[in-house]
């Protein structure tokens, strides 16, 4: 007699089926951030059975809750990345060393748009200033219950407010883009998720310090562990650019990111992919519709991506220094620019029209050279090399004298770059211009800068200064943001 089958419930396959991909709804969107990195190791695709324990992990908030008369959805889709402060889960040591000295101020340090295209061939990802002027719509304030109309904010000061809804509300008013998911890291998990994966290749041409943050690195490359890591993407006082030249830097943090975690196996190790997301996903939050599925899709999504495959830009500011009363200084967005921006988003097209040979942009320094007084002398034996360093220093745009001296101390190794105190911004863009050289304060120096040329001089850089208002916002592909 035939053995009696055993219930359907007790055949199942030992692993649950696998949806299958839905073409209209990639789900690698949320690389957006330096922050990004959080969901990017987490969706390694390695199976159910590894993946299906995380949603649990991942906490749950509904800024999409009762929402009306939002934009009309588009194509491909649309991640909000917002990175928040998050200081209090930091102990006090790391907190001192880091300079995370204060109260968290409940409010968004990073602000992204990540657009995932249709086909899942590009992702493109638009940084929204947290100074931005923005007007909220009405809303309820989450902290004191009071009803608002709506009213001009600073755009990060909408999560203080409203928390994520308000957010999502307020940036989908101003960008006319239907936001589709929602995902907010804080500073720990970042922290953590850096130092799971050993750490991650940063590239600078110029001297990077900031006494806020405590950031410090000479130019060259280096190897970021967590703390490291958050003192630059969060550094708004390393150059004249201020948070401009921070989203700079933190998309330049995820190109890098995305390079290693794309080249390096970190996405198809299984242990790897279980230490990085117990280590992280605990304090992760994402909309309700963010699971288990979406973390498979977007892992076979990434199987085929590169750096080259992400493109980089932020909206084009029409106005520094926008002052409102009772807000202080904002930045006004350029309407028409920033309008031809979301409109490629809403669109699926791509924000760069043609692709580009990789080059290394001069990099932008505090100062434009065209604003800088030098004077060259020889610090050497050799003859001709006062007046090579000043004709390339004048090429590049440095007011010289045109007319170079020797030097006092003609054994000179190391180039010197000699400056009055007053003047110490102008002395480090044109430390910029020159690798290796050495800055050396002198008080009573005056306006003049001078380039003392050693042996070890070999060229000078080109440098730009600092990118003008209203200018149309660069598109980069994180293959030329990131490390060669």
């Amino acid at each position: 007699m035939p053995a009696t089958p055993p219930p359907r419930s007790r055949r199942r396959p030992p692993r649950p089926p696998v949806r299958p991909v839905r073409r209209r709804r990639p789900r690698w969107a949320m690389r957006a951030a330096t922050t990004l990195s959080v969901v990017v190791l987490a969706s390694a695709g390695i199976g159910h059975s590894v993946v299906t324990s995380l949603d649990a992990d991942i906490a749950r908030v509904d800024p999409f809750k009762d929402m009306k008369n939002r934009p009309r959805a588009g194509h491909g889709m649309n991640v909000l990345l917002v990175g928040t402060d998050g200081r209090d889960k930091i102990d006090d040591t790391e907190r001192r060393r880091f300079r995370l000295g204060g109260a968290p101020c409940n409010c968004t340090d990073t602000i992204m748009i990540v657009h995932i295209s249709e086909d899942r061939e590009r992702a493109s990802v638009v940084s929204l200033p947290r100074d931005s002027y923005a007007e909220t719509p009405p809303h309820t304030d989450q902290v004191t219950g009071k009803e608002h109309r709506g009213h001009p904010i600073k755009l990060n000061a909408a999560y203080a407010e409203g928390g994520p809804q308000l957010t999502v509300r307020t940036v989908e008013s101003m960008t006319h883009v239907k936001i589709d998911h929602y995902l907010e890291v804080d500073f720990a998990s970042f922290m953590k998720t850096v130092d799971v994966v050993g750490g991650v290749k940063i590239c600078t041409a110029q001297p990077l310090k900031d006494t806020y943050t405590g950031l410090d690195l000479a130019p060259g490359t280096h190897t970021l562990r967590g703390g490291a890591a958050l003192q630059y993407v969060r550094s708004r006082h390393a150059d004249a650019s201020s948070d401009l030249g921070r989203m700079k830097r933190q998309q330049r943090f995820l190109a890098s990111l995305v390079a290693q975690a794309t080249s390096s196996g970190i996405l198809l190790n299984p242990l790897k992919f279980r230490d990085v997301t117990r280590a992280v996903l605990g304090s992760v939050r994402a909309d309700r519709g963010f699971g288990t599925d979406e973390l498979l899709d977007l892992g076979r999504a990434m199987r085929t991506f590169s750096p080259s495959s992400s493109e980089f830009t932020t909206v084009p500011i029409g106005r520094m220094g926008f002052m409102v009363d009772g807000i202080g200084s904002t930045l006004k967005w350029d309407q028409e620019k920033s309008e031809r921006l979301f409109r490629a988003l809403r669109d699926d097209k791509p924000l760069a029209t043609a692709p580009r040979a990789r080059t290394a942009p001069a990099p932008r320094v505090a100062v434009a050279p065209q604003q800088i007084n030098v004077q060259v002398e020889n610090g050497t034996e050799e003859k001709g090399l006062g007046q090579r360093v000043d004709t390339a220093l004048a090429a590049t745009g440095f007011r010289t004298t045109r007319r170079p001296v020797d030097a006092a101390d003609r054994t000179l190794r190391r180039t010197v770059v000699a400056y009055d105190p007053r003047w110490d911004r102008s002395a480090r863009s044109l430390a910029a211009a020159l690798p290796g050289a050495e800055l050396k304060a002198v008080p009573g120096l005056g306006p003049t800068l001078k380039v003392i040329a050693g042996t070890e001089f070999h060229e000078v850089r080109p440098v730009r200064g600092p990118e003008p208002a209203g200018k149309e916002s660069e598109v980069v592909r994180g293959n030329e943001v990131g490390c060669p």
